[in-house]
């Protein structure tokens, strides 16, 4: 059986949206001011990330966006991204070209609770704000992989809705990036 592990880069105040100022935002920008070397070492713990990884479960923004990043880059981590089933949640991809690529049409908690019935293996979810949220309120998100960047971003959206009570998490590990990133990884009470 698969596991969902939402895998996240965001701002110590927990934004993940305009990490690197493409949309204009007056909170964004905040991964494009990350110094080169710690850039380097989050580029490899990336790829690691990716090829354990069995599939990945993408919105349809965030897969538009690594489709123009990454079909044509060279390299091991282009590579993996380009190979690696791509599991699409959209009402408008039509015939994607990128690698391995499939799209989810119908409703969301179904076809991931389906997936997770057909893939064997993590199936990392990069980016991908509204489906997140989805994931989360319908209980099916398994793992929660944080990479803190020491920056506050003040608005803009946030790692996981708001809820009206607390929700406890076990935390799995913590570790660092280079010198200034954090990792926290949680597991959901459900799949602790």
């Amino acid at each position: 059986m698969g596991k969902i592990v939402v895998s996240e880069n965001a701002t110590l105040d927990g934004v993940i949206s305009d990490p690197t100022g493409d949309a204009g935002s007056g909170s964004g920008g905040w991964f494009a001011r990350t110094s080169a070397e710690d850039l380097a070492v989050w580029g490899r713990h990336e790829q690691a990330e990716a090829e354990h990884a069995e599939a990945l479960l993408l919105g349809g923004g965030t897969y538009r966006y690594f489709e123009q990043r990454w079909a044509t880059r060279e390299g091991e981590w282009a590579d993996r991204l380009r190979t690696i089933c791509k599991y699409v949640v959209s009402s408008t991809l039509v015939d994607p070209a990128w690698g391995s690529t499939h799209v989810l049409t119908g409703e969301v908690p179904s076809e991931v609770r389906a997936l997770k019935e057909q893939v064997d293996g993590e199936i990392v979810v990069y980016g991908s704000g509204r489906l997140v949220h989805t994931l989360w309120e319908h209980g099916l998100v398994d793992e929660l992989r944080l990479i803190v960047y020491p920056f506050l971003a003040g608005g803009g959206q946030r790692i996981l809705p708001p809820r009206g009570t607390a929700t406890p998490l076990e935390l799995v590990e913590t570790g660092r990036i280079g010198s200034s990133l954090t990792t926290a990884v949680y597991r959901s009470s459900a799949a602790a």
